[in-house]
């Protein structure tokens, strides 16, 4: 597995499949960030989202849907598009840091979690769900 770094980026996939896309961390910036790489487009996600999205889908029952929705979209309650976002979560509002691009935490966010071991995912054509192991 990849180390999660500039140099060493972990290539992942949405849960369908669909787009590849890469993600690293980037501990030294303030605050230290997720930075994902789809084509040439750059989204930032607080690099706490890892373990603050983790922490939530544990108390979660069960499977959670993913939810995904551009920034400019409002996200499905119950979704972790919507907890992403919401002022209840940790950071208080959104994880997304890049304005413009703060959305599709649901769709990036988990395969990641997959990735390392923290949750399981769903891939099947739409409506993907997580949920922590």
């Amino acid at each position: 597995m990849a180390s999660g770094t500039k140099e060493d980026p972990w290539e992942l996939k949405t849960a369908p499949g669909s787009s590849a896309y890469t993600m690293y961390r980037d501990a030294a910036a303030d605050p230290p960030v997720l930075v994902c790489e789809v084509g040439s487009t750059t989204l930032k996600y607080r690099l706490q989202a890892v373990d603050d999205l983790h922490a939530w889908l544990k108390g979660q029952d069960g499977w959670v849907p993913l939810g995904a929705a551009d920034e400019s979209k409002p996200a499905a309650d119950g979704t972790v598009e919507a907890w992403g976002r919401s002022e209840g979560n940790p950071v208080g509002g959104w994880y997304g840091l890049r304005k413009g691009y703060r959305g599709r935490f649901g769709m990036y966010l988990p395969p990641l979690l997959e990735a390392l071991g923290l949750a399981e995912l769903t891939h099947d054509a739409r409506n993907n769900q997580v949920r922590a192991v």
